[in-house]
C-alpha cells in the first residue's frame, strides 16, 4: 500500500498562491490515480471535499470551486503529486489530504478513495483576507 505524507501548507493572503506537495512511498505509486481534497473544520460526519484527481496516465478533473485557479500535476519519477494553488480566497482555507486509489478513476475520486487507497495526515492552508 501506498503511504502518503503532504506539506507546502500556511498561511497566505487572498490573491496569493501556493503549492502543496504529496509525497509518496511504497509499491504502486505509478498506476494509482492520485486525488486531493479539503475539509474546512473537523465536525463529526463532516466529509473531505473533492478538489481535483490525476490519473495514472495524467489525466486530471477538477471540482467547480477551483477549476481555472488550481492544477494538480504528478511525478511518477519522484513519487510525488502537487496541488497549485492560485487566486486563492478565504473560503479555500481547509486542511488539505492527499490520496491515492490503484483502481480509482476520476469519477470515483470525486466520492474519495476507496478502501483499498490511503490518506496522507493533511496539511493546514489558512488564507486571510
Amino acid at each position: 500500500q501506498v503511504q502518503l505524507v503532504e506539506s507546502g501548507g500556511g498561511l497566505v493572503q487572498a490573491g496569493g498562491s501556493l503549492r502543496l506537495s504529496c509525497a509518496a512511498s511504497g509499491s504502486g505509486f505509478s498506476a494509482a490515480t492520485m486525488g486531493w481534497y479539503r475539509r474546512d473544520r473537523p465536525a463529526p460526519g463532516k466529509v473531505r471535499e473533492f478538489v481535483a484527481a490525476i490519473t495514472n496516465r495524467g489525466s486530471t478533473g477538477y471540482a467547480d470551486s477551483v477549476k481555472g485557479r488550481f492544477t494538480i500535476e504528478r511525478d511518477n519519477n519522484k513519487k510525488m503529486t502537487y496541488l497549485q494553488m492560485n487566486s486563492l480566497k478565504p473560503e479555500d482555507a481547509a486542511v488539505y489530504f492527499c490520496a491515492t486509489d490503484p483502481y480509482g478513476t476520476l469519477v470515483s475520486m470525486t466520492y474519495g478513495p476507496s478502501e483499498r487507497g490511503s490518506w496522507g495526515q493533511g496539511t493546514q492552508v489558512t488564507v486571510s483576507s
